[in-house]
């Protein structure tokens, strides 16, 4: 098999390492849950490769991610629930709709985008998705021995629409202004900080009864606390995060080379001189 810029070919090789006979092994083995944490992975790596502006790097990552669709499609198209055509059709559809102001009549296209039209179409979509669920019982994609819910289990409640597999920041983030659409928000700064402050106090008082289930359930409050300050002005969450850690790693490496020109190492460095070093990396530009 030879590569191509064709995408079918893609879906041909993701079909020949999905064969049982003569396909690979451990890609017959995986499923949609083993698959899943590689999404994800691939996902956080085309960001990184568009963070450090590496065009060679998001090329290759665009074309992993790629293959992540690919692969849920193949998976699915085994199951019988849908293949990787049904995948690019119904994307296209939905640009096509939620866009009427590009892709529409004169009468769309003058209109631009009216108040309340995205919302109306992502409605007429949720209702859309709710009839399919109901006329294909076994849309799930998997069930539990037990039961439990699967794909096809109704969303009745407010929140059940955010999606469970952001990263805890941005899900945090998303329920809150989910919650905050029908006015279960705070107004101002104030309480919010007055809150915090509140969470280190208990995950002060946790961390001295030495029960680490408490302990880990106040730092979760402290982190949601936290997201909540971040979201009432504007800033998110999962990017100030990153910054900081951005920020850390560079402070780090100007320890790592004052080290080095010293011919010594974080080894054999104590943590007075690290700390003396990174007292001074905060105060380069």
């Amino acid at each position: 098999m030879t590569p191509s810029n064709d995408v079918a070919r893609l879906v041909e090789i993701m079909a020949a390492l999905r064969d049982p006979v003569s396909g690979c092994p451990w890609d017959v083995e995986q499923d949609f849950a083993t698959i899943a944490p590689y999404t994800i992975e691939e996902a956080y790596e085309v960001a990184d490769a568009i963070e450090r502006n590496d065009a060679v790097d998001l090329r290759e990552e665009l074309g992993d991610l790629l293959l992540q669709v690919v692969y849920h499609a193949q998976l699915a198209a085994e199951a019988g629930h849908f293949g990787f055509d049904d995948v690019v059709e119904g994307i296209t559809r939905k640009m096509i709709r939620r866009h009427p102001h590009v892709f529409g009549d004169a009468v769309a296209r003058s209109a631009g985008s009216a108040k309340g039209q995205w919302d109306r179409i992502k409605a007429e979509e949720k209702a859309e998705r709710a009839a399919l669920r109901a006329k294909t019982a076994s849309v799930a994609l998997m069930r539990s021995d037990a039961g439990g819910g699967g794909a096809d289990a109704a969303q009745t409640g407010h929140l059940d629409g955010v999606p469970s597999g952001f990263p805890a920041l941005t899900l945090a983030l998303k329920v809150q202004q989910k919650a905050a659409k029908v006015g279960f928000d705070w107004d101002r700064p104030e309480p919010i900080v007055g809150k915090i402050n509140e969470e280190i106090d208990e995950v002060a008082e946790a961390a001295d009864s030495g029960d680490r289930d408490a302990l880990e359930g106040e730092i979760g409050d402290l982190l949601f606390s936290a997201v909540n300050l971040a979201r009432y002005h504007e800033i998110d969450p999962e990017a100030a995060l990153r910054r900081c850690v951005r920020k850390f790693r560079g402070r780090f490496r100007y320890i790592e080379q004052e080290l080095a020109a010293t011919g010594r190492s974080l080894d054999t460095a104590g943590l007075d001189e690290m700390e003396a070093l990174w007292v001074a990396a905060k105060t380069r530009k």
